[in-house]
């Protein structure tokens, strides 16, 4: 793909300098870290747990989860706007509580929301068993009754609470406090980039896997586990989190946070539409981020959203269905998880020999050619078995899991690039979000377009080609960037460029 000389660099390549000997306090780092793992536990516990407790409560029909999954996606493109802006409200100020308040409110918030859901649930299991008692068939369907359908509707509006408040303490603690605390040491900040990331994955991993063994022996007991679990933690995520505000004085909003990020103006007409549609909906960021300098990169990383490609989820259902078993499956998961953790120490070496920006194009490379690679195999049919087969669909698992490195890699050299790059962390990082749940939304369209698995070729092709677009894109902010994309080799500069290297 893009060929790079070892000592072509310059001041646009964002070129890690070599580690610090005045790094973070260990004692910081791991409340900060603490903090940051019980938040992500907690969210990752409840968004693969509720999927299999309303899998339970409505087992005639998948359209109540549909409904819940696409209203909490759509919660966060709705209240990216206001989110964003308390992010920034709160880095403006001059108090340092302001700051820990919106952590704290995100950490509160999410899990009385959790907290709320869970007792909705049992109330449902509670009518389950009710109906079970008096030899009544439970209907498990969003007509049954009108207290079916209150509850469910309390279901999904505590469900979007929870996601917005966990996309708020993301935002603010991963996009603007790791920025402040780790002013001035580009590799501090870097290994917290790639620690919290490795947290991520591992929460991504454990957690569905702790929660679904405890469904297997009951519902209920799952039920009130994670009841119990967002209970006990609300109580040290915030005090290690505090900790780490009391001990960093960047963090007394002090830090030069301009007042306002450009905006459009809303005019006259229609006014008190158009002043509710810019509060709700991420509009009036909307320009100051696509004419932010880290646009493409951060775009280009939304646009990696709309994949069924991840193995998990749509993937999982189509390998499912043509044969593969759940060991088979939970084996596959076990062994992309291992290549998506090698990300966090392959990007920030990577950053540290060539830079942050030609490290993201080839970590997309990577990935591009991963992908094209698995796509050929599934595609080729060379045992005559079609793509809807074991042995096609194996060679796209080989390429999707090989691919996942080049992901994580890019998505830690992209966040690197908008930390350094953006001033109002918070209005930037709520649009992406929103971009991202809407890619997402995207790619569970096309599933259900194409929802037959002999149809899942062209989720893949579209998958693919969102990947190539990103790359294009992200290929053009390095042209800006640096002026050029590839590099001649020594041996073939001619004598009057002067030098061993372009």
């Amino acid at each position: 793909m893009l060929a790079a000389s070892a000592d072509d660099t310059g001041p646009d390549d964002y070129l890690l300098p070599p580690p610090s000997p005045q790094t973070l306090p260990p004692s910081l780092t791991a409340r900060l870290y603490t903090s940051h793992f019980l938040s992500t536990w907690n969210s990752r516990l409840f968004e693969f747990g509720a999927v299999i407790f309303l899998a339970d409560i409505f087992p005639a029909s998948l359209l109540p989860l549909s409904i819940y999954a696409l209203v909490r996606s759509t919660a966060v493109i709705l209240g990216a706007q206001a989110v964003g802006d308390l992010v920034d409200r709160a880095a403006r100020s001059a108090a340092s509580r302001r700051r820990l308040e919106v952590v704290r409110a995100s950490i509160v918030g999410g899990r009385v929301a959790v907290v709320g859901s869970c007792a909705v649930l049992l109330l449902f299991e509670r009518l389950k068993s009710d109906n079970d008692d008096e030899g009544k068939p439970w209907r498990g369907a969003l007509s049954g009754s009108v207290a079916v359908l209150g509850l469910f509707m309390i279901l999904v509006v505590l469900a979007c609470v929870e996601k917005l408040c966990a996309t708020m303490n993301l935002v603010a603690v991963e996009r603007d406090w790791v920025v402040v605390m780790t002013q001035g040491n580009e590799v501090a900040r870097q290994s917290l980039n790639a620690r919290m990331r490795r947290i991520d994955l591992l929460c991504k991993l454990l957690g569905p896997l702790a929660i679904a063994s405890i469904a297997v022996a009951s519902t209920v007991v799952a039920v009130w586990t994670t009841l119990g679990m967002n209970l006990v933690s609300i109580l040290p995520e915030y005090i290690c989190i505090a900790q780490v505000s009391h001990y960093l004085h960047p963090l007394d909003g002090q830090d030069d946070v301009p007042e306002e990020p450009p905006m459009s103006d809303i005019g006259d007409s229609t006014a008190w539409l158009k002043t509710v549609s810019y509060r709700v909906l991420p509009l009036k960021s909307l320009p100051y981020y696509i004419h932010h300098p880290a646009f493409l990169p951060s775009f280009s990383l939304c646009l990696l959203y709309l994949t069924v490609l991840s193995l998990s989820g749509q993937m999982i259902t189509y390998l499912l269905s043509i044969g593969y078993t759940s060991l088979q499956v939970g084996i596959i998961r076990l062994v992309s998880t291992v290549f998506e953790l090698s990300a966090t120490w392959i990007a920030p070496w990577l950053m540290r020999r060539i830079g942050v920006v030609r490290s993201a194009i080839w970590s997309l490379s990577w990935q591009m050619i991963w992908l094209a690679a698995g796509a050929s195999w599934f595609f080729s049919d060379v045992h005559g078995q079609g793509s809807n087969s074991v042995v096609a669909a194996t060679g796209l698992v080989v390429g999707v899991a090989f691919s996942r490195v080049g992901l994580w890699s890019y998505d830690l050299c992209a966040q690197s690039i908008i930390q350094d790059a953006s001033d109002h962390r918070g209005s930037f990082s709520t649009v992406e979000a929103a971009f991202q749940n809407l890619f997402e939304l995207a790619s569970y369209v096309t599933t259900i377009i194409f929802s037959r698995p002999d149809q899942f070729q062209w989720p893949v092709v579209i998958s693919i080609a969102a990947v190539y677009v990103a790359g294009g894109l992200y290929a053009s902010f390095v042209r800006q960037r640096r002026g050029h994309l590839f590099h001649r080799p020594a041996c073939i500069c001619s004598e009057k460029d002067g030098h061993s290297g372009v």
